[in-house]
């Protein structure tokens, strides 16, 4: 996620660093490099102008110049311009005040509106108790209708399923009359998009949110289109209106254009930003945490907000009890594996670790995961719980089973064991407060 402006202001840092003291022209110099950084990156143009004018006018000053640390202080103010740039701190909640409170989703196609839709769905019914409708208001798109409904079974969320001949404010208006039946408390309208922006398009949206008159008009934008986000952003902004902003594919986006100039140029803010094609690949945006994430500070407050969405408490301390107890097994370490992969990606986890973006030639293979889970699977409940009774023609069991080679079982008992080794090292001297859940395999 925005790994290469990440990597070039890095650089410009680690040179500011190399500065015992810093004069203006030091800054100078440094800013410059930012300004160019932000640009490659397609930061809007008055956007970079504006944010290099607030850095500089505080970077020159008494505090900083003055300061023991000036670089520290010259990344600081970096930093909270930045979350200022895409909206202060803290996220902008969306409103689910109205009875029912409706979502109306619109953007271009391709922008990924129809998956959002039961991402946000999936989201308000876990994580604020709610109970979502999925309504399809796209009988343009080809299978739009389908797809929605497939997402909705997978989520367990009802989706209206309208008739051929509904059009899509029939569609809208059938579905609200459903509401009451199904103890419905929030409508999730996807409605169509274009590959470009036209008057028929608009026209039909104008007509549909003054027919159902929203709590939320959440503009769905790709993030890996740049400043082209910008442009359909103002277009819809200027005809339509809309309250905030879901920016897609952002774990794709590598430069950070449409992150860092949305909030500035439009004035509405980004409220969820999308991580993933998985249905629970949907984050609440927090300005500061990516500020963060793009000076390479990491982003702690979300990974621990993962942690405990997609931890089970008991089952964490039941493990914790039998690491005490050196009684921890393969089976114990596929149920945390489970609740590991709950939190995302790997290379999403590790993107939130400080400082892990600075470490070179780690390469995440999340097919690893999925390797060591089928090599666990296919084992006995006792192979599990006393993998010493694993011979070889045991192994070459398990290998077949789970599509792997012997040396990959092998190479799994292998680690197993070292962990045994270094957790029974921990317990001979004394070592507590081990994290829970997480194992060095």
């Amino acid at each position: 996620m925005l790994e290469n402006l990440s990597a070039k202001l890095d650089r410009i840092f680690k040179k500011l660093r190399g500065h015992g003291r810093l004069s203006e022209s030091n800054i100078k110099d440094a800013l410059r490099e930012v300004r160019l950084a932000l640009l490659e990156a397609d930061v809007h143009f008055k956007v970079v102008k504006e944010f290099i004018s607030h850095v500089q006018e505080r970077a020159v000053g008494k505090e900083v110049l003055d300061s023991l640390t000036p670089a520290q202080q010259v990344i600081k103010i970096v930093y909270e311009e930045l979350t200022m740039l895409m909206g202060g701190e803290g996220n902008v909640p969306i409103k689910l005040s109205n009875y029912p409170a409706s979502i109306m989703l619109v953007g271009l196609q391709g922008s990924g509106k129809t998956t959002t839709a039961a991402k946000i769905a999936k989201y308000i019914k876990e994580q604020k108790g709610r109970n979502p409708y999925l309504v399809p208001a796209d009988i343009y798109r080809p299978a739009a209708i389908d797809q929605l409904i497939k997402l909705g079974k997978q989520i367990d969320v009802p989706v209206f399923v309208p008739k051929p001949e509904m059009d899509p404010a029939t569609i809208v208006i059938k579905a609200k009359n459903e509401v009451p039946s199904l103890g419905i408390d929030t409508v999730i309208i996807d409605t169509a998009g274009r590959l470009h922006i036209d008057d028929e398009m608009m026209n039909e949206l104008v007509k549909l949110k003054e027919l159902v008159k929203p709590s939320e008009v959440l503009l769905v934008a790709d993030a890996m289109t740049g400043q082209d986000a910008l442009n359909v952003a103002n277009a819809f902004n200027k005809r339509l209106g809309f309250d905030g902003v879901v920016l897609t594919k952002l774990d794709g986006d590598a430069r950070g254009g449409a992150a860092l100039s949305i909030k500035h140029v439009t004035g509405k803010p980004i409220k969820f930003i999308g991580i993933g094609e998985k249905l629970d690949g949907l984050e609440l945006f927090h300005p500061d945490r990516l500020a963060s994430r793009i000076l390479g500070m990491g982003d702690v407050l979300t990974l621990v907000e993962k942690a405990q969405a997609a931890f089970d408490e008991k089952k964490a301390l039941e493990i914790e009890r039998k690491i005490r107890k050196y009684e921890f097994t393969l089976e114990d370490f596929r149920d945390q594996l489970s609740q590991i992969k709950k939190m995302g990606s790997l290379e999403s986890i590790l993107s939130m670790i400080p400082g892990a973006g600075k470490l070179k030639g780690i390469k995440v293979d999340e097919r690893e995961l999925v390797k060591i889970e089928a090599i666990i699977n296919s084992m006995t409940p006792k192979e599990r719980r006393y993998p010493q009774i694993i011979n070889g023609s045991r192994r070459l069991r398990i290998a077949k089973g789970s599509g792997t080679k012997v040396e990959d079982v092998n190479r799994l008992l292998k680690q197993y064991q070292q962990t045994k080794k270094m957790l029974k090292l921990f317990q001979k001297k004394g070592k507590r407060g081990l994290a829970k859940g997480l194992f060095p395999f």
